[in-house]
Parts: structure tokens; sequence; C-alpha cells
């Protein structure tokens, strides 16, 4: 029988993941950062608690960043195709996404090219004058490592971000690639708004993401020129000017906001016979015929009220909106209007 912290995988359908809790005869299975009720007999045990985190563990020791001295003994890197460009991506990942305001964020840099990486991570306040270096060290090629653990008390001190790296080959001819600076703002609110958070393909959760370099480009470098930003101020005066004029409101010709309560009770007259997995089929069906009816409808506002709970119609939401229904923007509906238990998707 399966129990909590088993990864499993899905008896009757695709899919599987780690067992975070069991109510019952329903067992809530961790599939990609989302919690799937699945009856218990469908869960087929693939690993034990003590052979997922010895896995884990194997892994976390397999990426620890090496040396200057080290690197020179390492034997050649199995390249992979396409490796030969420099994709560096820094990313900040929570602990916890349902609990912003309180949780941890991890910090990784994942390397996705064929070069070692010898590089610096650095931030600072809008306000002061120096930097702080958080993490210095050499990469491996074709990795993902933890560079730090931070707290939201941590955020106001990294309002800015800088990274330097320099690529380089371990005993092979390779080609010289240009050392890399940049500088970036990083807005520090967005940490503690669960829709900044989005996938990334280096990730199986959700991340606050920054592309250091893409296919060999380094991020631009922001630049401030005196000459662009005198014609911008004389811009902003003749809007200025352009808006003490009276003007006449245009309609709107943006459809009305399509409302779907996904309460149970609001879609069948009884609940009698019918488990917890059985009720969530039912809403993420009339999510699915909602959505499926105004694909074509660009520009359509459609709020799904689904309760605050416990979260598990959301997270089956989300779910849908990250892999099924891609492309869309969602974000929190109006808290004055439907409190903290209602998502808005505009097609």
């Amino acid at each position: 029988m399966a129990k909590i912290g088993d990864r499993v995988r899905f008896l009757n359908s695709v899919g599987g993941g780690i067992i975070k809790r069991i109510e019952g005869n329903i067992a809530y299975v961790d599939d990609d950062g989302f919690e799937t009720p699945t009856l218990l007999r469908e869960c087929v045990v693939v690993a034990s608690p003590q052979e997922t985190e010895a896995k884990v563990a194997k892994t976390q020791a397999a990426v620890t960043p090496e040396t200057i001295s080290n690197v020179a003994n390492k034997p050649q890197v199995e390249e992979t195709p396409g490796g030969d460009k420099l994709n560096v991506v820094l990313a900040y990942e929570p602990a916890e996404i349902k609990h912003l305001n309180t949780t941890t964020f991890d910090t990784y840099l994942v390397n996705d090219s064929n070069y070692y990486l010898y590089f610096t991570y650095m931030t600072r306040a809008d306000e002061d004058k120096g930097w702080t270096t958080r993490y210095a060290g050499v990469v491996e090629p074709n990795i993902q490592i933890f560079l730090e653990e931070i707290k939201g008390t941590d955020l106001p001190g990294m309002d800015r971000v800088a990274f330097q790296l320099i690529a380089f080959k371990n005993d092979r001819e390779f080609k010289l690639k240009s050392p890399v600076a940049i500088e970036t703002p990083l807005d520090t609110t967005k940490f503690f708004k669960m829709h900044c958070f989005h996938d990334n393909v280096y990730f199986d959760k959700e991340v606050i993401a920054i592309e250091i370099v893409k296919d060999d480009v380094p991020r631009s470098r922001m630049v401030i020129d005196s000459s662009r930003l005198e014609e911008g101020i004389k811009a902003k005066k003749a809007v200025d000017r352009h808006l003490s004029r009276p003007v006449q409101k245009k309609q709107s010709a943006r459809p009305a906001v399509i409302e779907v309560d996904l309460h149970i009770n609001e879609l069948i007259d009884s609940t009698a016979g019918l488990s917890p997995a059985d009720m969530l089929n039912l809403q993420i069906d009339e999510f699915r015929k909602v959505m499926d009816a105004n694909l074509k409808h660009k520009g359509q506002k459609i709020v799904f009220i689904h309760g605050k709970g416990e979260g598990v119609l959301r997270q089956a939401l989300m779910k849908e909106l990250n892999h099924r229904y891609k492309g869309h923007q969602v974000q929190d509906a109006s808290f004055r209007e439907y409190g903290f238990g209602a998502t808005q998707v505009t097609i």
C-alpha cells in the first residue's frame, strides 16, 4: 500500500509524483508542483521516501561547483548538440508558492552550454553605492547549481543584480567567448505575487527567471543616453499639453466579463455517492467546456470562481492553464468583487 512520501505513477492515467498527504482513500500526489487527488488503489509505488532522498542527495553531490584548480584535473566533458552557444539563466524558486509572504526562495544558476563558467553573482540596493558578492565560483557544463537560500527580509538589498562570467573549456580547443558583465534591475515586489512566477524549461516548478545569456547574446545592459532623455522630456511636455484639452471617450469594444461559478453545488443538485476526485473532475470538465467555447473570442475575460478552501481546485485550474491552455493571460480576479477565491483568464 502506498504511503506519504512514496513516489508513485498513476495506474489508469499518465502521470505521477510524490504523495504529499492521504485523506481516506484519496491520495494527493504532487505532480509538477500541483497536488492531484487520486484514488489510493490507483497509485503504483515507484520509489520509497528513502530511495527518493538518496537520489536527490546524489544529484546535489553531482552539481557541486568546482574550484579552478580542480577543473584542470577533470576528464573531458561529453558535449551536447547546440551546446557551443551559451545559455545562462538565473532563477528564484519559492519553497512554498502558496505562502509567499513567509516562504524562502532558492537561487539557482543554469549553465546550458558545453563551457565551464567562472562567474560572480552580485546584488545591491538602489541607494547603495557598492555591490555585495553573493556567490563566486566555477560551474561545470550542462548543469544547474544551487547558489543560496534567501528570505523575504533579504529582498530590500536586491534591487539590482550584476553578473560577470568567463567561459572556457578543459583540455580541448574551443571558440573564444567574450567576457560577460551585465547589470539589471530586479523588481523585488514580484516575489510576493503568485502570478509573477512562471513555468521555465529548466525547472519543474514556477520561478522568476533572468536570462543572463541567450544563444551567446548577453542580456542588454541599461544605458542612459542624455540626448534621448532630453527628447523624452520634450515629448512628455507635449503630451501633457495635449492632455489638457477635452477629449471624447471612445466606447469600449471589449465583451462583457463572463463569470463561471465552479462550486460543486452550482454544477449539480446532489453530491451523494461522489468522491472528492469525482467532484474535481466535474469542475474541471466545466472549466474546459467554457474555455473551449471561448478560445476564438480574443480579449474575452472569464472569471472562474473556485473559492479559497484548500486550493486544490485552483491548483488544478492553473495546471490546465499552464499545459492545455497555454498563452492566455492569467491573474487573480478583483479582490473587491470576488475575495481571494477567483481567477481571471483573458483569451
